[in-house]
């Protein structure tokens, strides 16, 4: 019996190995080719002879991602806030407040989910610029404000809060927006945190969207940067994309494990069936 549970114990090691390497094994490639020197050849070890960070200093000299990195970042700061009130407003309801039609209106958010955007992305793009909204950090930010996913997940949170908590609010005298701004809204916080950072992964690396609604260089974001740098530049520069793409990671990267203890529970939160 102990031989049995050493032999699964060892096939359980090798199996995550086996995960971490086919994981994190290419991001570890990239960053190796990252630190070559411009005079060290791509094709020669994985392991980079004479480390540099030069090929990161001249991804923002050479390639302009320092302004990249400021589009992206304006774009996700009004994103994250935006869509977390809007999905936090909207789910409320849908969760707590009886009233007709409730479960087809819940239905149809859930529905635009399966619909892929390339189906709705000429209609959008021209009605972007009918309102002006073309080459603007609004129209960049306005497919982000409010998703069908974000309502779900938060509507799903709030089914997970006691009713017993709102009634006693209501007999002190709070109103519905108290309720959900002093009660419901605090007890919803790792819910809260996951879909903040899956808002700031969408936003952070989306790119149809930004490509079609930006047609100046001045309003490009990181990722189609990116796209730009390896049209732009031959194969003897992937040194130089391989650090752009380091540095166009690292961002996410620190989010997630600065909060991934409450990515972990509000995740779950979705499971509850409602």
């Amino acid at each position: 019996m102990k031989r049995k549970q050493t032999t699964q114990k060892i096939m359980l090691y090798l199996l995550m190995i086996f995960i971490s390497v086919i994981t994190v094994g290419p991001f570890l490639i990239t960053l190796f080719m990252a630190l070559k020197s411009p005079g060290e050849s791509i094709y020669g070890t994985i392991y980079p002879t004479d480390p540099t960070l030069v090929n990161f200093t001249d991804s923002f000299s050479k390639a302009n991602f320092g302004l990249y990195f400021l589009n992206t970042f304006i774009v996700t700061a009004i994103a994250i806030p935006l869509n977390l009130l809007f999905c936090s407003l909207a789910a409320y309801p849908l969760a707590r407040m009886d009233f007709r039609g409730r479960g087809v209106v819940l239905s149809l958010i859930i529905a635009t989910m399966m619909v892929p955007f390339q189906l709705y992305m000429a209609p959008l793009f021209q009605l972007a610029g009918e309102l002006g909204l073309r080459n603007s950090y609004i129209g960049l930010v306005v497919m982000q404000v409010a998703t069908a996913f974000g309502i779900y997940l938060m509507r799903q949170a709030y089914l997970r809060i006691p009713k017993e908590l709102e009634e006693s609010a209501y007999l002190d005298g709070a109103n519905r927006f108290q309720v959900w701004y002093r009660v419901a809204l605090p007890l919803v916080k790792p819910t809260l945190v996951t879909l903040a950072i899956f808002t700031f992964m969408g936003t952070w690396g989306d790119y149809l969207w930004p490509l079609l609604n930006s047609t100046e260089s001045s309003m490009y974001t990181l990722s189609i940067g990116l796209a730009q740098l390896s049209q732009n530049f031959d194969g003897s520069n992937l040194k130089l994309i391989s650090a752009a793409s380091i540095l166009t990671t690292i961002p996410t990267l620190i989010l997630f494990m600065a909060l991934q203890k409450y990515f972990i529970s509000g995740a779950t939160d979705g499971a509850v069936k409602g």
